[in-house]
């Protein structure tokens, strides 16, 4: 049994350096030919715009990408972090004061997650149905919040130390930059050392294997969305501050950049395996093919487009890689 055991290790890190090193070379496609075709793509500047974008991917996706691995989604990411920005605004305007605004907004952020958790955990629906529910709702919830608030948008009113935690500088780097890199390694650690990282594979892998191990799987399963719900709290709340206003439509599109950025780094989407480090490499895949677009000037809808065709292209990659490496053995 154990040498069966180094043979299925041995195979698996095969796999995963593999996979890790057609990511790093896909990654260096891009930079080289964004660079070719807008020189100033490699400058500070822009470089520095692409993290602060997908800073708020990584913060997510490090605890989405346990997630999936576990088999299950969290489609609401999107929309719990326009919601968590608007409130944040709102509370902020009304009277509370910043920071105690932005743990109210972590902690709606984290009411939303153990709500999909409880759904898919204790209600036994489907990950995905439960999650496009709360997604609507958290949606609906920020038009009716900005609604009565007066606007399209929280942006009137709002207190002058609201823009602080998101564009407080330390140096040349903005101030929650450094506490998001912080919060990944720690997400980092939890992946690699926890028995955490170990019942989320197990339960992918073989979900009645894992129980009849010993594994709490609902408790689990239900850590892990509580877990995505807290970090994109955090990232809606720094989203606001950032951009000085509360908006409902700021977070359209990014359970899919999320998404995108997990399944890009070699997580399955059927669990059971999956790559932190993968995540961070798609991640920055999908931020640089974004900017890059954006400084060709490529509309929004065209944008859109390239990026479900890179997830579909993704999704064949390591599905051929994968058959390639087990062919051989």
């Amino acid at each position: 049994m154990s040498s069966d055991a180094a043979v299925l290790r041995d195979k698996t890190l095969k796999k995963s350096t593999t996979q890790i090193l057609l990511l790093v070379g896909v990654l260096l496609a891009v930079m080289i030919t964004s660079t070719i075709l807008k020189p100033r793509f490699l400058s500070y500047g822009n470089i520095m715009n692409v993290l602060t974008q997908i800073s708020m991917i990584m913060l997510t996706g490090s605890a989405a990408t346990l997630l999936m691995i576990s088999g299950s989604f969290d489609l609401s990411v999107g929309m719990v972090l326009s919601l968590t920005g608007v409130m944040h605004a709102f509370m902020s305007k009304n009277g509370i004061p910043t920071n105690m605004s932005i743990f109210f907004a972590i902690l709606i952020g984290s009411a939303f997650g153990f709500a999909n958790g409880f759904m898919v955990v204790k209600l036994k629906i489907t990950s995905v149905i439960a999650t496009l529910g709360t997604m609507y709702i958290a949606r609906g919830l920020a038009f009716i919040v900005a609604w009565v608030d007066g606007g399209a948008n929280v942006v009137t009113g709002l207190p002058l130390d609201f823009e602080t935690f998101g564009r407080k500088m330390v140096g040349a780097v903005p101030q929650y930059m450094i506490i998001f890199f912080a919060i990944i390694a720690l997400s980092y650690f939890i992946f690699a050392r926890t028995n955490l990282r170990k019942y989320a594979f197990a339960i992918g892998s073989n979900r009645t294997a894992a129980l009849l191990s010993g594994i709490n799987v609902g408790r689990a399963i239900l850590l892990l969305y509580l877990f995505v719900g807290t970090l994109t709290g955090l990232a809606g709340a720094t989203v606001a501050s950032r951009v000085g206003s509360g908006s409902p439509n700021v977070g359209t599109g990014f359970e899919f950049d999320v998404i995108v950025a997990i399944v890009l780094g070699g997580t399955s989407i059927y669990g059971g395996e999956g790559s932190f480090l993968g995540m961070i490499i798609g991640a920055l895949i999908v931020g640089f093919v974004s900017n890059m677009l954006n400084l060709m000037d490529v509309q929004f809808f065209y944008q859109v487009v390239v990026k479900g065709a890179i997830l579909i292209a993704a999704v064949l990659l390591m599905r051929n890689v994968q058959e390639k490496l087990l062919a051989r053995g």
